[in-house]
């Protein structure tokens, strides 16, 4: 998925840094080496300050300094982007679907040219490695890809329903103003989950970036504008709670996404339902891999590691327990712990980076402690890692907890870093009551090479994605990403991509009809059509 463009003509990232809302041009901070950036709400195709003139330092998760500021905007700033959005939606949304998808295939192009500066802004604050950091982009702009084909796609459908000459129709309009609220993991790629396809769709949308991350949108910001995208259609409000709130709450804002932790996301839900406005809120994940006895061993080991300490472990499709079925069960492990334990801290290619702050850290320490206390053996213990790098930044390696007790905390909350917890069940039958107890319902993945398994599993997963030695089983577009409903990792309506977002984005306009008979010559009707008693139309 590294669909990456090394184009010597990217431009250097630190040319999008700016410093401030009255100097557009970056700042030098702490000698010549290190630049800041201040990033503004997005309103009108400009960059403006937060009425508050109150901004929140965002740090670099590596070594803890500061790399920018970010605004803290208020009701009234939400109110401004939502009236612009509002302004833009009848121009917007009276443009074709091909004319708009225009745009976004303008902005497609400038992506891919300016990948690597993008992944690099991503390395900066979010603390990916390179190769993730592309990755992020490449996804992202896939999405943005299958944007450009919904004209082939959104079209809607005719069909003649009765002999007496009625048909119906349908077609799909824009809601109006959308808001998207984006968490910290996938600067770039989350965003576009719903941007471009709520946009190709008719909508005028504001983006809430996470405040920990706020500069690859901001660039993004820019490179809308260089697309051609019209003053309003696309927004962006920086800040926290104040600013969510605000978004939810404006009676101009008709439909909301959501992607972050359970209790947040279920809170949004539930308001955004009170309020009666469409609502897909994702929460967190606690995905679970079972290994069988017949698996390949070398490719499950690997793709295991991938998936557990891939991204810091701060993804919602991270391996996070795995449950090992086989008869000789230390095979599979040992390997796992081998080559994890041959993972290094950094940003370049094959690393692990960091996670995302001090608060992320110590919730994943007190989960390793946890473990501990609950009796469980550490086989790999990526907590010397904070000791080992002395830049001050947020650094755990690779973790492998050995439990003795499925009921142990570590196995059944979320922790959200590069810890995978191990238990040996004694049955299939007690895999499945393993994963199908926990309250979350994201992925599930079997590792096999057997298609009967493999199916007897599928079939009894309590998750909305699921996999066949695949550890991270992201669906790819038309298919769309969510978990299972009546799950705590999923609350509201539809998915939130692909063909799922198509319709999440749409209202389906139903019409029916029907045309005077035309007579022939002689005066008659050419076509004698027979009663249909289930045509209520005209009769009583």
């Amino acid at each position: 998925n590294n669909n990456n463009d090394d184009n010597d003509n990217n431009n250097n990232s630190a040319s999008s840094m700016t410093d401030g809302p009255s100097d557009p041009k970056k700042r030098k901070m702490n000698g010549a080496t290190s630049t800041t950036t201040i990033v503004d709400n997005f309103i009108d195709n400009e960059f403006v300050a937060p009425s508050s003139n109150s901004y929140k330092t965002v740090a670099s998760p590596s070594n803890g300094k500061e790399i920018g500021k970010v605004g803290l905007s208020t009701a009234e700033d939400v109110n401004k982007a939502v009236a612009s959005a509002k302004k833009a939606f009848p121009s917007w949304s009276c443009l074709t679907t091909k004319a708009r998808a225009a745009k976004l295939m303008a902005f497609h192009a400038l992506v891919k040219e300016h990948s690597k500066e993008l992944a690099e802004l991503i390395v900066q604050e979010n603390g990916k490695n390179i190769t993730e950091a592309l990755a992020d982009v490449a996804k992202g702009n896939e999405t943005v890809e299958y944007a450009c084909s919904l004209p082939q796609l959104a079209q809607g459908k005719i069909l003649q329903v009765s002999s007496g000459g009625v048909s119906c129709c349908d077609r799909r309009d824009a809601l109006g103003v959308v808001a998207s609220i984006v968490p910290f993991n996938f600067p770039f790629m989350v965003p576009m989950w719903t941007t471009p396809i709520a946009m190709v769709m008719g909508n005028c949308i504001v983006v809430k970036p996470s405040e920990k991350v706020p500069l690859t949108m901001r660039r993004t910001a820019e490179l809308m504008v260089e697309a051609g995208i019209p003053k309003g259609v696309f927004s962006m409000i920086q800040g926290e709670k104040e600013a969510v709130e605000a978004l939810m709450e404006h009676k101009d804002v008709v439909a909301v996404t959501f992607v972050g932790s359970s209790p947040v996301a279920k809170i949004v839900a539930s308001r955004c339902r009170e309020l009666n406005k469409r609502v897909t809120a994702l929460g967190g994940a606690k995905n679970h891999l079972v290994v069988l006895p017949d698996c390949s061993k070398e490719g499950a080991s690997s793709d295991i590691v991938v998936s557990f300490a891939g991204c810091a472990g701060q993804r919602c499709m991270a391996a996070s327990v795995l449950l090992l079925l086989e008869e000789n069960s230390s095979g599979v492990l040992d390997m796992i712990v081998d080559k994890a334990s041959k993972i290094k801290p950094g940003m370049g290619p094959g690393e692990l980076g960091p996670v995302i702050d001090e608060q992320s850290y110590k919730k994943i320490l007190h989960y390793i402690e946890l473990a501990e206390k609950d009796g469980a053996k550490i086989l790999l213990d990526g907590r010397k890692w904070k000791e080992e790098e002395n830049e001050g930044g947020c650094w755990i390696g690779p973790t492998v907890l050995l439990h003795t007790s499925s009921q142990d905390r570590t196995i059944k909350e979320e922790v959200f870093g590069p810890v995978l917890s191990v238990y040996a069940p004694k049955s299939w039958q007690e895999a499945i009551d393993i994963e199908n107890s926990n309250p979350f319902g994201n992925a599930a993945s079997v590792y096999t090479t057997n298609g009967g398994a493999a199916q007897w599993f599928t079939q009894r997963f309590r998750a909305g994605m699921l996999g066949v030695n695949i550890g991270i089983p992201v669906p790819r577009e038309p298919f769309s990403f969510g978990g299972l409903y009546g799950t705590t990792s999923k609350y509201g309506d539809m998915d939130i991509t692909g063909d799922g977002a198509m319709e999440f984005f749409s209202n389906r306009i139903k019409i029916t009809s029907k045309w005077p008979v035309v007579m022939d010559q002689n005066g008659s009707s050419s076509i004698v059509a027979p009663t249909d008693h289930a045509n209520f139309a005209g009769r009583m």
